[in-house]
């Protein structure tokens, strides 16, 4: 077993590793637990320890599994050293470079059968919000629609800016936070970003997107119509 952490977190999550034997069964057993779902369940639980003077920090704890089409056969099994070392690293690159996205606090690694492994990842919870179609079906105004998709612009260029281009963007690895002026907007899954030198990277992107957002209105009536591209395509490459 392998837990890589933040410094002033490694007490508290050994602690847990010890007591329940991996850090997702342990956020499982906590009394405030808050169950989110994605791929799979994820615990929004109170680690209790924090940086400086904290002492807590609201975080949300994952079992890392497969999607995709073999996601029934591989299941939640990786090949070592699975990919938490690549999402600590490419979360770290992200922040440094301006691209709003979680913390990653830690990741424990445990081997299975030599070669295959299973993990679990810690990330600091996102201020209140909820993914990107959730938040455009409870936009109470067109206003509000416009500043989402002005936070999403914001997110497409910072994106760009840094070389990152993620191989599975679309509406539900967009979260949003805040309201209005205020609103932000969050990568997810950042596991599958590579940092690449190539100026087709926003169009890659924007395309990615864009095939999302198509998906989910034929098939879930998201109504994020093509006007609405429209608009964000413009404010992604206002200032380009």
């Amino acid at each position: 077993m392998e837990i890589v952490a933040r410094d002033w977190a490694t007490t508290a999550l050994s602690q847990a590793l010890r007591s329940h034997g991996s850090l997702y069964r342990w956020a499982a057993a906590r009394p405030e637990r808050h169950e989110l779902r994605g791929r799979g369940v994820a615990w929004a639980v109170t680690l209790p320890a924090g940086a400086g003077a904290q002492a807590s920090t609201p975080v949300v704890v994952r079992h890392t599994r497969h999607g995709g089409l073999f996601a029934a056969l591989t299941g939640d099994l990786f090949s070592l050293p699975t990919r938490a070392p690549r999402e600590l690293a490419t979360a770290v690159r992200l922040a440094e470079r301006g691209v709003p996205t979680p913390e990653v606090i830690a990741y424990a690694i445990h081997p299975v059968a030599g070669v295959l492994a299973r993990s679990d990842m810690v990330t600091r919870r996102l201020p209140d919000g909820c993914d990107l179609p959730e938040a455009w079906r409870a936009a109470p105004s067109p206003a509000a629609r416009d500043a989402m998709i002005d936070a999403v612009a914001t997110l497409l260029r910072a994106l760009s800016a840094s070389g990152a281009q993620h191989a599975d963007l679309n509406v539900k690895n967009i979260y949003i936070a805040g309201e209005g002026a205020a609103s932000t907007a969050y990568v997810l899954d950042v596991d599958r970003v590579s940092f690449v030198k190539d100026a087709q990277v926003a169009a890659r992107n924007f395309a990615r997107f864009a095939r999302s957002t198509r998906k989910w209105n034929a098939e879930r009536h998201l109504d994020f119509g093509d006007d609405a591209l429209m608009r964000l395509a413009t404010r992604a490459w206002a200032d380009a």
